[in-house]
């Protein structure tokens, strides 16, 4: 399958649950779209739950932030993760997820932790070092509920498109582009 096969499809899936699955108010919500060296997956954002959460990361996408990095974190049955952009240098590999350089250096700044928006499978959330609001640009996506952080992490998103693709990604494998839907 070409990569155009795969973003014509991820397009008319978003374009589908946008059009027909959401209510009126939430289809301003920007839609992320990540393209991986296994395929690409699409999400929804939050922001009338958490929007600074929501302009930080699509700032960050907008700027190319996240584009050419890898998967740091890859847990069968718990979490992928990403946004670190250490990880774009393999002979930086222990370094990946951890320590000053894993993140943008320009945290959110609030901690945008609500009970509507909890851990179901495919929830996307703000990874961060203790501290909700000094969550920046490490991203994850759970592969099955996970009540255990509710109340603890910011959930600003969930996957529309492509969730399937998440539990086949393991730790090192290639983010090539990011993108927000206009």
């Amino acid at each position: 399958m070409t990569t155009t096969t795969v973003r014509a499809g991820l397009v008319v899936a978003v374009l589908v649950v946008v059009c027909h699955g959401l209510p009126a108010q939430n289809q301003a919500a920007p839609v992320i779209v990540v393209e991986t060296s296994k395929g690409a997956f699409a999400f929804e954002t939050y922001p009338d739950e958490a929007p600074k959460t929501v302009a930080h990361i699509v700032d960050l996408v907008k700027r190319g932030f996240y584009d050419g990095q890898r998967f740091h974190r890859a847990l069968p049955g718990f979490v992928v993760q990403w946004g670190d952009p250490q990880s774009r240098d393999l002979s930086k590999e222990a370094l990946w997820g951890r320590g000053p350089g894993a993140a943008s250096g320009s945290a959110v700044g609030a901690a945008e932790i609500t009970r509507k928006r909890t851990h179901v499978k495919g929830a996307v959330a703000l990874s961060h070092p203790g501290n909700a609001a000094l969550g920046d640009s490490q991203i994850y996506v759970t592969l099955e509920d996970r009540v255990d952080l509710d109340g603890k992490y910011a959930v600003f998103g969930h996957v529309i498109s492509g969730l399937d693709l998440l539990e086949k990604i393991q730790r090192g494998d290639l983010i090539s582009r990011v993108y927000v839907m206009e």
